[in-house]
């Protein structure tokens, strides 16, 4: 291997979110200075993944729970959106660039990962063409920023894993989340409702369709709430709620579980709640974001 690092370039920048990084820099701090700091520092977050301009304000909810004094590595678990994949993936690359800042990968943790037997690697390609971690990297940078040279991050794509090998990768994961220097980022927009995502549930007794999504979300968000993939699983199965980062939630759900079982006291509570758009009618569309922080006690 040559001494050159590898970089995955910042591939969504310039149409998923501004490619200027002071402007950048600045779109950030506002939507984070209308948070409240409420539940922190967070050991784990979960924050959506779409474009800036629908999510960026629900997403500071999470980051700004994020204590950059404390932490010293972020995991990053992202759900495939573009490849199939059963298992869990690791990135080939030494660098992730951002237009803050570049990011670098724990290669150490990456090395203890893959002597599980339970990685692949993606190709750069994969890497590049994926947005579910991409989304996360210039809020991390951004959290971070007053301790940028002293974290390094460890960036998971999430295949449509079964439930056993969520539990699996739970357990894997629990030592790490059991760290309180780890900050955990779990990837994951909510209900993506309409014809063409074809999925249209709707229980008229809610109103509007848009109160209909809101509440089948807010009962996902309490399940998740009670940290037990087990009735987040049940959930799923019922309402088949189109929740993208179903397995990586579901990972931290199982590492939770683990955790608490030996004695770890931890409460999961959403801080926002927010939709792209309201629907009234079968020819509109919407995608739903949450924001959450995992707090140890």
């Amino acid at each position: 291997m040559s001494n050159r690092a590898l970089c995955r370039e910042a591939s969504h920048a310039g149409s998923w979110y501004t490619a200027s990084g002071p402007q950048l820099g600045a779109q950030l701090e506002g939507w984070l200075s209308q948070a409240q700091t409420s539940k922190r520092p967070a050991r784990a977050i979960i924050a959506p993944h779409a474009g800036y301009t629908y999510c960026g304000s629900c997403a500071a909810h999470a980051y700004k729970q994020v204590d950059p004094s404390v932490t010293r590595r972020v995991f990053i678990l992202g759900p495939s959106h573009h490849v199939a994949l059963s298992r869990c993936a690791l990135s080939t690359v030494d660098i992730y660039r951002t237009p803050l800042y570049d990011l670098h990968i724990d290669q150490k943790v990456y090395g203890e990962l893959w002597k599980t037997g339970m990685f692949e690697r993606m190709s750069l390609q994969t890497d590049e063409d994926e947005h579910s971690i991409e989304m996360h990297l210039p809020y991390t940078a951004k959290a971070m920023e007053s301790h940028k040279d002293e974290f390094t991050i460890v960036p998971v794509l999430v295949g449509a894993l079964s439930e056993s090998k969520e539990q699996e990768f739970g357990k894997i994961f629990s030592k790490y989340l059991a760290d309180p220097t780890n900050l955990f980022v779990i990837s994951s927009d909510f209900c993506h409702w309409g014809q063409r995502f074809r999925y249209t549930y709707y229980d008229e007794s809610q109103g509007e369709i848009y109160r209909s999504i809101e509440n089948l979300d807010k009962m996902g968000m309490g399940i998740i709430e009670q940290l037990d993939p087990v009735p987040f699983s049940n959930y799923l199965k019922k309402y088949h709620n189109t929740i993208c980062g179903r397995h990586p939630i579901g990972v931290l759900l199982n590492a939770a579980t683990e955790l608490q079982k030996s004695g770890v006291n931890m409460s999961f509570s959403f801080l926002n709640y927010a939709q792209s758009s309201q629907c009234r009618s079968w020819q509109d569309s919407s995608v739903s974001y949450a924001a959450g922080a995992l707090v140890v006690h």
